[in-house]
């Protein structure tokens, strides 16, 4: 079992930033990939940005050149740094982890709002 919890969410005027924190507990041991998922409004769940235990990392194609996501090994984190932050990123942000085996974890999100 691992546990996941985010934080850093608010609102935020667009071109603004934000940092996203998602800390994990539990069988961190076995984690392979850890990443970001978004739901907008009205809208499907969406990948922001996944990295591996490795450091491969993959963005979706919305945010790349304005996000950047980074994991620390030694604290069992992953955050998403949101640079020059657009409307279109309003969401809920979920943090995920993906075991060695390929169950999934998430958490229980937090929201972004862009907005003047």
């Amino acid at each position: 079992q691992v546990r996941l919890v985010e934080s850093g969410g608010g609102l935020v005027q667009p071109g603004g930033s934000l940092r996203l924190s998602c800390a994990a507990s539990g069988s961190i041991f076995s984690i392979n990939a850890m990443g970001w998922y978004r739901r907008p409004p009205g809208k499907q769940r969406e990948l922001v940005a996944v990295i591996t235990s490795g450091g491969t990392v993959n963005y979706g194609d919305s945010v790349k050149g304005r996000f950047t996501i980074s994991r620390d090994n030694a604290r069992d984190t992953v955050s998403l740094q949101m640079n020059n932050l657009k409307p279109e990123d309003t969401a809920v942000y979920y943090c995920n982890a993906v075991m060695a085996l390929g169950s999934n974890y998430w958490g229980q999100g937090t929201q972004v709002t862009v907005s003047s």
